[in-house]
C-alpha cells in the first residue's frame, strides 16, 4: 500500500469523523451558519475553489482504482470533493440554496445525509491507522 495512500486515509478519515461529529452535536449552530454561508456569493466563491482545488489535488495525487477498497475509496473522495468545487463553483446560487437548505432543515434528512460521511470516516481512520504497512 502506497504511504500516500495511507496518508490520505488517515487524514480523509479523521476529518469526516470530526466534521459530522461538530455539525451533528451543534446541528443548530450547523444550520444557521451554512444559511449564512449560502447568502454570501463572494463566501461560495472562495469555498468553491478551494474545494476544486483540494479535489484536484487529491486526483491528481491519488488516482488508484485498484489494489482494494482503502485506495479506490480515498480516490472517490478526492473526485467527489471536485465534483462538488465544480457544482459550487457552476451552479447558480438559488439552486445551492434549495438543495442544501432542503436536507438541512428537515429533522431526519440532517441526520441521514451525515452517516455516508461518518461511516467513510470510520473506514477509512481504521484502514489508516491499522494497515499493515505503516507510515
Amino acid at each position: 500500500m502506497p504511504t500516500r495512500t495511507i496518508y490520505l486515509s488517515r487524514l480523509i478519515g479523521l476529518y469526516c469523523i470530526f466534521v459530522v461529529l461538530s455539525m451533528v452535536i451543534r446541528k443548530q449552530d450547523t444550520v444557521y451558519a451554512v444559511a449564512a454561508l449560502l447568502r454570501n456569493p463572494s463566501t461560495m466563491l472562495v469555498l468553491g475553489i478551494i474545494a476544486m482545488a483540494v479535489g484536484l489535488a487529491m486526483v491528481l495525487a491519488h488516482n488508484i482504482w485498484r489494489g482494494g477498497a482503502m485506495p479506490v475509496v480515498v480516490t472517490l473522495v478526492g473526485w467527489l470533493t471536485l465534483i462538488k468545487g465544480l457544482l459550487i463553483l457552476f451552479l447558480p446560487a438559488d439552486v445551492q440554496a434549495e438543495i442544501i437548505m432542503s436536507w438541512l432543515r428537515h429533522p431526519l434528512l440532517f441526520y441521514v445525509s451525515m452517516v455516508p460521511s461518518l461511516l467513510i470516516g470510520i473506514y477509512l481512520t481504521y484502514c489508516g491507522f491499522w494497515s499493515k504497512e505503516r507510515l
